[in-house]
């Protein structure tokens, strides 16, 4: 019998929980798998995913000798009740039931091993991209989809952001350094106003159209986090609480899927809207690099985060609704921007398709990354197993994550496209009434 024929009852599911990769789709089409690894330009995956089609192959012929084994054991031993039952010699049987635990349990241990590797594997292939995402090797290959708004032109030159924050007394770097090195910043007066009012103004936003508003832990053991991050994210991004098995958060998004570890929704429950504020913490390490003084690219910093848990077949029309969310925000803002679709080269593993806001930086004469918006399928609802009811079955969620305001960013935005000649900032207007009625600072 041909390894492939074998019912699946005999072989399917050792590792559909863990693994973030359907293992059906390596079983059945390994090469839509291989295709996807050539568009990310992630080839050196291909050699990966044909080596671990070979060990599953492996453990489902072991699988099916067990199986075997053990229908083989059970019908020798009642050879040897009806023997036994006639008085009849039945040593010879018996002697080949004895040696039978010892061949499955040496079964059984070759197949845990190879499905500790499988799962390892598979967890290191990236998700299936959309048929929609642009092809391309990096970042200046993503497509521009829409551009919303005039950049804004000035009769005068433009003072960097970290300028323009210690001049109107909103912001102090080097006590921030003095207290936690650099990446990190001080707010204070009506500059953290303005930073609280955009969080409060994204989460009235958001609220107003029926998401619901969570606060979630800043701290999350590994086990947890294991549900949304890969393994180099813990080595290069993550801060590791010192003697502990638990890390601070990089987003919201974390902790809101992982409340929902090994749950099954009722079908009436989804979608599931939610959104969260929260300070973020990421070493950020990479060729960006940090500001050594500035908001936009920091160690520490605040976001309202969008999340959506869902059918598999809303999640696209959903994946556009999060997009649209983001969008009204920053035309509220009055703030120009632009929507590119990322590119197969510049998509993360997790994401099947993603857009990024671009918010104009006039100073800087450039459109500079502000959010992001991914939808993840079913990528991480497997490795976090979280399913709901659908009849007699239970399907695994898609779920998505949209970045509605990360005021860091944000405010470098503001403080670059509401300067004023005299050093002021004036405050964009959908802001004013969280700021006690402040039109500039």
């Amino acid at each position: 019998m041909k390894i492939n024929a074998l019912p699946k009852p005999l072989y399917l599911g050792f590792c559909l929980k863990e693994s973030m990769i359907d293992i059906k789709i390596l079983r059945e089409n390994p090469n839509l798998i291989i295709e996807d690894l050539k568009k990310r330009k992630d080839k050196d995956k291909v050699k990966l995913v044909r080596t671990l089609k070979a060990k599953d192959e492996l453990w489902r012929k072991l699988k099916f000798e067990e199986d075997n084994l053990r229908s083989q054991r059970n019908k020798l031993s009642k050879e040897v009740s009806e023997l036994k039952k006639q008085n009849k010699d039945a040593s010879k049987i018996l002697a080949k039931v004895k040696t039978i635990p010892d061949k499955i349990k040496d079964n059984q241990e070759k197949r845990l091993i190879l499905e500790k590797e499988i799962d390892v594997g598979l967890k290191s292939i990236p998700n299936i991209t959309h048929e929609s995402v642009p092809f391309g090797k990096d970042d200046s290959e993503n497509v521009p989809v829409k551009h919303w708004g005039s950049p804004k032109t000035f009769s005068f030159e433009l003072k960097p952001h970290q300028e323009v924050a210690e001049l109107i007394e909103g912001a102090d770097f080097d006590r921030s350094s003095k207290i936690s090195g650099s990446g990190f910043y001080v707010l204070k007066g009506k500059l953290a106003l303005l930073n609280q009012a955009l969080i409060r103004f994204a989460i009235d936003s958001l609220v107003r159209k029926n998401y619901t508003y969570m606060e979630m832990p800043l701290i999350m053991n590994k086990e947890a986090y294991e549900t949304g991050v890969s393994f180099e994210d813990f080595e290069n991004v993550m801060y590791k609480i010192d003697g502990e098995d638990k890390y601070l958060i990089a987003t919201s998004e974390h902790p809101l899927l992982a409340q929902f570890k090994d749950d099954v929704f009722n079908l009436d429950d989804l979608p599931v809207r939610l959104c969260s504020y929260s300070m973020c913490f990421r070493k950020e390490v990479g060729s960006h690099g940090l500001d050594t003084k500035g908001f936009f690219r920091t160690h520490q910093f605040n976001k309202v985060e969008q999340v959506i848990i869902c059918k598999p077949e809303d999640s696209y029309n959903l994946h556009e609704e999060l997009q649209k969310n983001s969008e009204e925000l920053y035309e509220k803002l009055e703030l120009p921007y632009r929507v590119v679709n990322i590119c197969t080269g510049d998509l993360g593993g997790f994401a099947a398709k993603k857009y990024d806001i671009e918010t104009w930086m006039p100073r800087q004469k450039s459109y500079k990354e502000t959010g992001s918006n991914s939808n993840y399928t079913d990528y991480q609802a497997r490795r976090a197993n979280i399913r709901y009811k659908d009849k007699n079955q239970k399907v695994f969620v898609h779920t998505l994550n949209n970045t509605a305001i990360a005021t860091s960013r944000l405010l470098v935005a503001i403080l670059e496209n509401y300067q004023n000649k005299d050093g002021s900032v004036t405050i964009p207007k959908v802001l004013r009434p969280y700021m006690y009625g402040m039109s500039k600072i």
